[in-house]
């Protein structure tokens, strides 16, 4: 089955929704820049949605450090609440067992030093990679714990990645070892941790894990349960986009079913208003779960910036984006990649 994307694997930065939801209230701008923020702010309900940004762990430390000056001086905009880092799995972890918190612990340090917000995405999964590239622990890989992956989105040439073979017991237990360990150290001090999107294909041509579609979405549902388990204080996020092998959607059905009934938030790595495959995927499930989910979470990512509005042909604005997002899908986070024109000028 075709896995249909706007966009993943992307190095991005985008801008998080900080709400009462995770205890965190975004201030209220003076009365003279509420009359001159913008259409796109302006038309969500409630100035619901807030806008920080989102970035590999990299490149945040390349904007803390002053290496990358523009994208520092895009964290201390007034108008950006926080940012969200996509941590490897191996970055979290070395040999099995020992944690490796130092590198996060200063992204948090560096946020709290200015009022802002830290969400993490912890990534599993890599895209355009080769497998002994996955960016997991080496333990993982030498116990043929990685999958192979392909991406074959119409939009972009077929790439091919990789994954921690979550279906495998062994590996889940470890994932979720460390998951334990980060909200040990972390619960209640980030605003928020979420697991990647759910549009993974693997190779079964050339899989040696014994991978099946029913065996992944287990193992999502496994550990989407488990992270809002431990993580009782930060609030926990899943990313749907697609499932494979899954047209009917039942499966898709049980995991916002899931998500209602476990208080955990939903989200997606992009936004893409009207897209016919979104729409026939998560989008119609995030529109009818929006007022039972604890928090919808969506990301605006670089190819998504560039993408077609099918409603004027032309590339989407940041009103469309934010209206459709908060509107539709009920999103009170957007996360957005710094190369979004409005970031670009200078705060309204």
């Amino acid at each position: 089955m075709m896995m249909q994307r706007g966009a993943v694997g992307s190095v991005v930065l985008a801008a998080v929704a900080l709400t009462a939801v995770v205890g965190v209230a975004a201030a209220a701008p003076a009365p003279d820049k509420a009359a001159a923020s913008d259409k796109a702010a302006a038309s969500v309900s409630g100035g619901k949605v807030t806008d920080n940004l989102y970035m590999s762990l990299g490149a945040f430390e390349d904007a803390a450090s002053g290496k990358d000056s523009k994208v520092k001086a895009m964290i201390d905009r007034p108008d950006i609440g926080g940012v969200q880092v996509v941590v490897p799995w191996k970055a979290l972890e070395g040999r099995k067992g020992e944690y490796k918190w130092s590198r996060l612990g200063d992204a948090l340090k560096y946020l709290q030093e200015r009022h802002k917000k830290l969400f993490v995405q912890v990534q599993d999964r890599f895209f355009d990679v080769a497998m002994k590239d996955a960016n997991v622990p080496p333990y993982v890989k030498d116990e043929g714990g990685v999958a192979p992956t392909v991406d074959e989105n119409p939009d972009n040439p077929t790439t091919h990645g990789a994954m921690a073979a979550q279906w495998n017991k062994r590996v889940r237990a470890d994932f979720q070892a460390m998951l334990k360990a980060m909200a040990g150290k972390f619960d209640g001090k980030l605003a928020g941790v979420n697991l990647p999107e759910t549009a993974v294909e693997v190779d079964t041509k050339k899989d040696q894990t014994k991978y099946t579609s029913k065996s992944y979405i287990d193992a999502e549902i496994d550990n989407m349960r488990y992270g809002k388990k431990v993580f009782t204080k930060t609030q926990f996020i899943q990313y749907i986009n697609f499932l494979p092998d899954d047209d009917d959607h039942k499966r898709m059905k049980e995991m916002f079913d899931v998500a209602r009934d476990k208080k955990i938030g939903i989200g997606g790595p992009d936004t893409l208003p009207d897209r016919k495959y979104q729409m026939e995927n998560s989008y119609e499930f995030l529109h009818e779960y929006k007022d039972a989910l604890p928090l919808v979470a969506m990301a605006v990512q670089e190819p998504d910036i560039n993408a077609k509005d099918p409603k004027t042909a032309k590339p989407y604005t940041r009103e469309r984006f934010t209206d459709f997002a908060h509107d539709y899908l009920g999103a009170r986070h957007m996360f957005w990649t710094t190369e979004a024109d409005w970031l670009q000028k200078p705060p309204a």
